[in-house]
């Protein structure tokens, strides 16, 4: 159970400053370990997501007018806790023309100017796969650009409803495109086979991923999908040393393993990976198509 000095002190400043984190509307597991780390995800845009997806326990339904001053709130916090790095995220906000784009993208820039020195992560929807949204936010100097594949091709559809395989993997090919450092996840114990995982992990090879997070799929509610298998450990490092061997630089898989667990311990590998010389020059048309799904 969550607990500490510091988690408490931490959840007073999210509740005074009225800030949402996807640690406590996505019910993570790892929230006493990371908030006693001085570790938090932040989830602007509000809390109300338009899209359905059947693994997530953040609340559906019609969000509320955008809230201007939340980017300004957010990097208010985030620089007070004097982090190394930290990672944005945000519901889907198809109600909005350029889902939520311009929110993403003043939120950056005040965490650049709050928060110099702290490196920041982006854990973007798929903006319907409006890739101008995409230039928006990529625009305002994110320093990882992550937006989760969730689970393999065949699975997509009945895991995430309203979205796509195809058109996620689209998203992350335009960031790689532009020289951005990128990041993906993917659930295990939906009904995937290991080889349909290590087809995925070649493809990301293939877009020089540089970090990826493979993690067990827990059922939040009786309402959501149900898990299929509980991968063992050995099946997780054995992926782990998979993708290594095929070039992605950093993966972090187990478990407990979501999309921002350890983030904090990636920034070395972050500002390693943005001083290597080249880095960032590839081109669009080097780079994988999109699968057909």
């Amino acid at each position: 159970m969550p607990g500490g000095t510091e988690f408490a002190r931490l959840k007073k400043r999210v509740t005074d400053l009225k800030l949402n984190t996807v640690c406590q509307s996505a019910s993570c597991p790892n929230i006493g370990e990371c908030w006693n780390n001085k570790a938090l995800t932040v989830m602007i845009l509000g809390d109300i997501c338009t899209r359905s997806c059947r693994f997530c326990d953040v609340t559906t339904g019609r969000p509320q007018a955008v809230d201007e001053d939340e980017p300004r709130r957010v990097a208010k916090i985030l620089g007070e806790l004097d982090l190394n790095h930290t990672v944005i995220t945000s519901v889907d906000r198809d109600d909005l023309v350029d889902g939520g784009a311009r929110i993403w993208a003043a939120t950056l820039n005040a965490c650049h100017e709050f928060a110099p020195s702290m490196s920041v992560e982006v854990l973007v929807p798929d903006f319907k796969g409006d890739l101008a949204s995409v230039d928006t936010v990529l625009a305002a100097n994110p320093d990882v650009f992550a937006h989760n594949l969730e689970t393999v091709p065949r699975l997509s559809r009945e895991v995430r409803v309203q979205a796509s395989y195809k058109r996620s993997f689209a998203v992350l090919k335009h960031a790689r495109s532009k020289g951005a450092l990128t990041k993906t996840g993917i659930m295990l114990g939906l009904g995937e086979t290991r080889e349909e995982v290590e087809q995925v992990i070649d493809q990301l090879a293939e877009l020089e991923l540089t970090i990826l997070t493979l993690g067990q799929y827990l059922q939040p509610t009786r309402k959501h999908l149900e898990i299929t298998e509980y991968v063992s450990p050995g099946v997780f490092d054995a992926l782990r040393d998979y993708g290594l061997s095929r070039g992605i630089e950093h993966i972090e898989s187990g478990p407990l393993v979501r999309s921002s667990y350890h983030a904090e311990g990636q920034a070395k590998l972050i500002r390693r990976m943005q001083t290597r010389p080249g880095y960032g020059q590839i081109g669009a048309a080097s780079l994988v198509d999109p699968p057909t799904v």
